[in-house]
């Protein structure tokens, strides 16, 4: 999981995911979950397709410079889809509360991405 390949892999495919999902969300679970619900679901869409972006960035930017910080960007980009939006996900649709514990470590995740990669972007230099 370290080439440019695998994040431009995963970005697109979560990118395809965060529409899917937007679409199941606004037609499948709106009368099937609360507004409340609907809004937590909501919001794991957003910051999926934003970080779908984000490794499609990574990835586009490992072709140019295989750098270790680019590389944990996109790591800690998939970690954090994984357990921000996918808890907040769970939670929407199954009203376990337990899951809203997981999700701020998600958060950690996405905000080590954006550091490493805006670590990473210094290093690419290109003037």
């Amino acid at each position: 999981m370290n080439s440019a390949r695998t994040y431009l892999l995963i970005g697109a495919l979560a990118g395809f995911l965060a529409v899917a999902l937007g679409a199941f969300g606004a037609h499948g679970l709106k009368n099937m979950i609360s507004p409340a619900m609907l809004a937590v679901f909501n919001k794991g869409v957003h910051y999926q397709g934003m970080h779908a972006l984000a490794l499609l960035a990574t990835g586009l930017l490992l072709r140019e410079r295989p750098l270790p910080s680019l590389r944990w960007a996109g790591r800690f980009f998939t970690l954090g889809i994984l357990l921000f939006c996918g808890s907040l996900y769970l939670l929407a649709t199954t009203h376990n509360r337990s899951l809203g514990l997981i999700t701020p470590l998600g958060g950690l995740s996405f905000l080590a991405g954006w550091l490493l990669l805006a670590i990473g972007g210094w290093k690419t230099g290109g003037d």
